[in-house]
């Protein structure tokens, strides 16, 4: 409705860009006319001073994959199945945001993320087959199924929020929000990575206390001269069973208890060069050049007595989630014959704390069926988030734009993560290599990504996996 709106009105859609207005389009990894084309986001004046706007973005990532299952993997048909190839729907998602006063601002932003061929979609999927019971049985009604399909997902809210400037220095909002603490990664915008995705353990909640990596809030954020800033004390989603006792090992294990307390966030950054702008709360993860950035900063994010474990005695007891996060970000462009060129680097460190032995697996787009044989589970799961330390770098660099004439950029990138997980009895190390080809920058490329896992058997690492994933990437 609202992109409809947008189009009928077409006669006011402007490409205003003021500092007191709108975002830089280097917030979004977009820089000047490319390969001939002009730039004009989809913005509708609301005043002629462009100070009162509503400006629309959309986007969209579609990745098709081949991906190695860990050990043990059942397919649809529940046999054995070493690799799986799909295609599905990473993100889809429409953001606006709306100034009718350089002193207000609302934001709404929506979507789907993660159907694939056999999950993602509403409970019951249509007439046409449900996938709760897999192979299908036409003669089992679909009442009696589990109610899961790959079919018609849920789009729902991801951030809704309204926002007052008290001060140039001092922005106060509340609502769903993603003013995020613990890292720059913990807020990074999904327009603009430098490698394919984000790791995910960068979001330590996710789906957990948070609803897509979003909390309800109150925030405060702004800049004080080179330092950027956001706090924010959360009510966390109230969720999880509570954790258990190994009595193999003898240890307690933690997890998400039900509890009704607020949560305190934020992040610093000292900003050495350019100042980067923070309208909104995404990172960029890379500007192609198009900036100048050296930033070091710091965060955290506190849940008192938000998960729980169970002693050999039966007793229980209760654990903050305390999460810790150091990290750098430099964004480099560089002269050279053949045009502008670009490096880019960031690194963080994390320190998690759930409780005791804390530990969970995630499988982005997981289309693997039974239990596995491995501790990972089926698919392409991996022990992600849990207590202990985690150690992430990725880097890459734009060649030159003139090398390639008018048929884009390209940018290849690296990623290695180290995980220490207390759960485990040793660390691991795992790795990705990619490139990105930019047609248009950040609005339109490929992105073709292979990536490893670890897997785990008897609490050490006895193996791994692979995964070729290529993303088509869109932004209106």
């Amino acid at each position: 409705m609202c992109f409809g709106f947008a189009f009928l009105i077409g006669s006011q859609v402007c490409a205003q860009e003021k500092a007191d207005t709108l975002p830089e389009k280097s917030q979004y990894g977009f820089s000047g006319d490319e390969a001939g084309e002009e730039s004009r986001p989809l913005v509708i004046k609301l005043s002629d001073d462009g100070k009162k706007y509503v400006r629309f973005i959309l986007w969209g990532q579609i990745w098709a994959r081949a991906l190695q299952n860990n050990p043990g993997t059942l397919g649809v048909d529940g046999q054995p199945v070493d690799w799986t190839t799909d295609i599905g729907i990473r993100r889809a998602r429409m953001l606006a945001y709306a100034s009718v006063s350089p002193r207000f601002l609302i934001m709404l932003h929506f979507g789907i993320n993660n159907q694939t061929f056999m999950n993602g979609g509403v409970p019951g999927g249509g007439d046409s087959g449900n996938a709760g019971l897999l192979p299908i049985d036409p003669n089992v009604p679909i009442l009696f199924n589990d109610m899961s399909s790959a079919k018609k997902p849920q789009m729902f809210i991801h951030d809704i929020w309204n926002e007052f400037k008290v001060t140039p220095e001092l922005y106060i909002g509340a609502g769903l929000h993603y003013w995020n603490g613990v890292s720059r990664l913990s807020s990074a915008g999904t327009l603009n990575f430098l490698a394919l995705d984000a790791p995910i353990f960068n979001w330590g909640n996710i789906e957990l206390t948070d609803q897509f990596a979003r909390q309800f809030g109150f925030y405060a954020k702004g800049q004080i001269r080179n330092w950027d800033y956001r706090v924010a004390l959360n009510k966390p989603f109230s969720v999880g069973s509570g954790g258990t006792f190994d009595p193999v090992r003898e240890r307690s294990i933690a997890f998400n208890d039900q509890n009704d307390n607020w949560a305190t966030q934020g992040y610093i950054a000292y900003q050495f060069w350019e100042h980067e702008n923070n309208k909104l709360p995404f990172f960029v993860g890379s500007y192609l050049g198009d900036k100048k950035v050296f930033n070091v900063g710091g965060g955290w994010h506190h849940h008192p007595q938000a998960t729980s474990s169970i002693d050999q005695s039966g007793g229980k007891s209760r654990h903050d989630i305390g999460l810790l996060g150091l990290d750098v970000f430099l964004d480099l462009p560089l002269r050279t014959a053949l045009g502008k060129a670009a490096f880019t680097f960031y690194g963080v460190a994390y320190r998690y704390d759930f409780g005791p032995n804390y530990i969970r697996n995630i499988g982005i787009m997981n289309t693997g069926l039974g239990r596995g044989t491995t501790q990972n589970g089926p698919g392409n799961s991996q022990p992600m988030i849990g207590t202990g330390n985690i150690f992430y770098f990725q880097s890459g660099y734009m060649l030159p734009k003139n090398l390639m004439g008018n048929l884009g950029g390209f940018q290849p990138f690296g990623s290695l993560t180290i995980s220490d997980f207390e759960y485990f009895d040793q660390s691991t190390t795992q790795y990705s290599l990619g490139f990105n080809y930019l047609i248009s920058d950040h609005r339109a490329k490929l992105s073709l990504e292979y990536r490893r896992r670890p897997y785990f058997e008897n609490f050490i690492r006895t193996g791994g996996a692979g995964e070729l994933i290529l993303q088509t990437h869109i932004i209106l």
